[in-house]
């Protein structure tokens, strides 16, 4: 136990020392535009590509064609703007 509390104030920073952040400063917008994409991706499919067999009576044959379309806008959009924040 006495190598591990060692061990801990090794870890301890000076007031100079930099910290890197996984995925930089941005992670936020990096994260909306995996979220916006999905978002995006993931209607646009099943608009186009409805599944071939329904697994129970509540399944619907196509998805709704609005609703679909109104949230893979606002996915794109988020991934749009999430890009020109990186930039």
């Amino acid at each position: 136990m006495v190598g591990g509390v060692h061990a801990l104030r090794e870890l301890r920073l000076e007031p100079d020392d930099e910290l890197t952040v996984f995925l930089g400063e941005d992670i936020l917008a990096w994260m909306v535009i995996a979220l916006g994409g999905a978002m995006f991706a993931g209607n646009v499919a099943a608009l186009i590509r409805p599944p071939k067999v329904r697994r129970d009576a509540n399944d619907l044959t196509k998805a709704p064609v609005v609703r679909s379309v109104v949230m893979a806008t606002i996915g794109a959009i988020a991934m749009i703007w999430a890009l020109v924040s990186l930039v």
